[in-house]
């Protein structure tokens, strides 16, 4: 009977006791989120602090911390940034850092992309490549090793300069270009370029050592122009002039000495209409004068009588 008092009263005090932790607890839990609010949060939080700034962040965005001196600030993103990969669950979505020699990665154990000095290999970034392969400084990654004709290459079957006698195309190296291919002066295989021509112009008119008269047949041209010039071993251009026999209807040509003859006698007829356009001038001068003089003359006839009158009044 004691046995179970000492028991029940040991119970009493454990149950206390338990209870009194639970409220040290939440006293402890209250005090250290003093200062946390879901109110004003910026950037995606969903809660904060004014002195670790983001605590939690809104659905679908990840957490990640940036140290401050000798404290972390949380901040929202929607995807990590270089050597960290992000990780999501029920509660929150977090961004882990990668491995030291990554500069990205897919998670802690797979690589995809490896910091200076180091090379990628299977998800692995390793300072020497295994056998069979060598490093590329561009891509950062181990690659097959170039072919036997490649003084240098791209991820190993991409050319980009060929070795001696050997000619570029397509990332490959040609001992000769292919068809429709011909080589330049940077041992490079470009394409070749035939001639490409014009329509035909209209045929010209119908002339025989330079006349286009006095003679029944002669000759007639047409011509085309050059669209393209070619390559050196391109097809080269076609006559890009022709020339075909023509017949004209038969005539005379006027000679030279006709036309200075025609001329002449133009010449002679303007001097001629001159001449006479002369002769009427002086016609009409000459009747003006002899028409003065008759005028001139009437008026002396006429003052004579009228004298004589006057003269015989005063005799009277």
């Amino acid at each position: 009977m004691q046995l179970q008092l000492i028991s029940i009263v040991l119970i009493l005090h454990c149950m206390e006791y338990t209870n009194c932790q639970h409220q040290g607890s939440r006293h402890r839990q209250h005090k250290q989120v003093t200062g946390v609010s879901s109110q004003g949060c910026q950037g995606g939080c969903q809660t904060c602090s004014v002195y670790n700034g983001c605590l939690t962040c809104k659905p679908k965005l990840f957490i990640h911390l940036e140290r401050d001196g000798m404290r972390q600030f949380g901040v929202c993103l929607a995807s990590c940034p270089n050597g960290f990969y992000g990780t999501r669950s029920p509660d929150r979505n977090d961004c882990i850092k990668c491995g030291s020699e990554c500069d990205s990665c897919f998670n802690r154990n797979f690589c995809l992309r490896c910091r200076a000095g180091s090379y990628l290999h299977k998800g692995k970034c390793t300072e020497s490549c295994p056998d069979g392969l060598v490093p590329s400084d561009t891509m950062k990654e181990c690659v097959p090793a170039c072919p036997a004709d490649c003084d240098s290459c791209q991820n190993g079957d991409v050319c980009t300069r060929c070795g001696p006698g050997h000619f570029l195309l397509h990332g490959q190296c040609h001992h000769v270009c292919p068809d429709e291919f011909e080589p330049n002066d940077s041992m490079e295989c470009i394409p070749t370029v035939h001639c490409e021509v014009g329509e035909w112009s209209e045929w010209g008119p119908c002339s025989r050592s330079g006349k286009t008269c006095g003679f029944r047949w002669g000759e007639e041209t047409r011509t085309r122009q050059v669209l393209q010039n070619p390559s050196p071993m391109g097809t080269p251009c076609p006559a890009t002039s022709e020339k075909r026999e023509c017949l004209v209807k038969r005539r005379r040509c006027k000679p030279k000495g006709q036309r200075r003859g025609e001329k002449k006698k133009r010449f002679n007829l303007q001097e001629k209409e001159n001449t006479e356009s002369r002769r009427e001038r002086k016609r009409e001068r000459e009747k003006e004068t002899v028409d003065r003089e008759d005028s001139e003359s009437r008026n002396k006839t006429e003052h004579r009588p009228r004298r004589d009158q006057s003269r015989d009044a005063g005799t009277v």
